[in-house]
């Protein structure tokens, strides 16, 4: 009798753990999500160069007639904003003049730089409407020698996000950023990472390959599989591997959704207060200093 060989090689990439978001909370009165980190589970630069991952899993909101329900203007500086959306509709602008409008799987990919102000709030005709919203927030560091550059904006929309298909027909790979297969994400990033949105049918299967030392945290949005073989994982887990081995194989016991996230570690202090995000505490102090002088721009609530 013979076995059917396996998918994995013996460079398998190996895992850390398996990890819960904490309970539910609201940012402004329009987003319940749930910080898996930095405040959930403190990864610090195993994650790196990601730094804050809020999930907002699926919650339907109220019609309402309020005017820009979410979050008002707040400042950001040192890093990026990446906002994906699966269902809902969400709205932004920034003191730089940007605006615009994300809706089922569109990305929203700020660069806060040297500074900006922003608001994100739900979408005028989906707030009058009420229904679901399915999205994800991810701060993304910048390097040292980014950290002052010009703020700046990309909307994303769903169309312009490359697709590779899965093996027979099993699913696919949404190319948000870096690269998958040959294919190119969709955003321009200032350091090698990846974030793969991924949709795997049941009895499907997926496979990746990750250079040892980079980090890599994959999110299981919804549905069921099996890692490597050995391990599972279900809806709402985030599951943190190690930086041993390279090659990733997920099989789907059911159908999955699943959020990718990878990158070069940036090797740099990181000192963060609020939505500052810098290498020393001085450089924190100026940050506060250069927002109290009007120095990131103005909004109107």
């Amino acid at each position: 009798m013979t076995t059917a060989p396996s998918l994995v090689s013996h460079a398998e990439r190996t895992i850390t753990g398996i990890f819960r978001g904490p309970g539910f909370h609201w940012v402004g009165d329009g987003f319940r999500v749930s910080n898996y980190f930095p405040s959930g589970n403190p990864f610090g630069q195993r994650i790196s160069p990601f730094i804050l991952f809020d999930y907002h899993a699926p919650y339907t909101h109220p019609a309402t007639n309020q005017r820009d329900r979410g979050v008002g203007p707040h400042p950001h500086r040192g890093f990026e904003t990446v906002t994906l959306a699966w269902e809902g509709s969400v709205a932004h602008h920034d003191s730089a003049g940007n605006a615009g409008v994300i809706g089922p799987g569109d990305v929203q990919w700020m660069t806060a730089g040297a500074g900006i102000l922003h608001k994100e709030y739900h979408e005028a005709d989906y707030a009058r409407r009420g229904g679901p919203m399915h999205i994800a927030q991810i701060w993304v560091n910048l390097p040292g020698a980014h950290k002052m550059t010009t703020p700046a904006y990309q909307g994303i929309v769903d169309a312009d996000i490359p697709r590779v298909t899965l093996p027979d027909d099993g699913g696919y790979v949404r190319v948000v950023a870096g690269e998958y297969q040959g294919v190119k994400g969709a955003a321009h990033t200032f350091t090698r990472l990846n974030m793969l949105d991924i949709f795997v049918r049941a009895k499907g299967h997926a496979e990746f390959a990750f250079p040892a030392h980079e980090n890599v945290g994959l999110m299981v949005l919804s549905g069921a599989i099996t890692i490597n073989g050995q391990t599972a994982a279900r809806a709402h887990d985030f599951v943190l591997f190690d930086n041993a081995g390279e090659q990733i194989v997920v099989e789907a016991s059911e159908d999955a959704h699943l959020l990718m996230l990878t990158g070069e570690p940036i090797d740099e202090p990181v000192v963060q207060y609020g939505p500052f995000v810098m290498n020393s505490e001085q450089e924190i102090r100026q940050a506060i200093v250069d927002f109290n002088a009007g120095k990131f721009g103005r909004m109107e609530d």
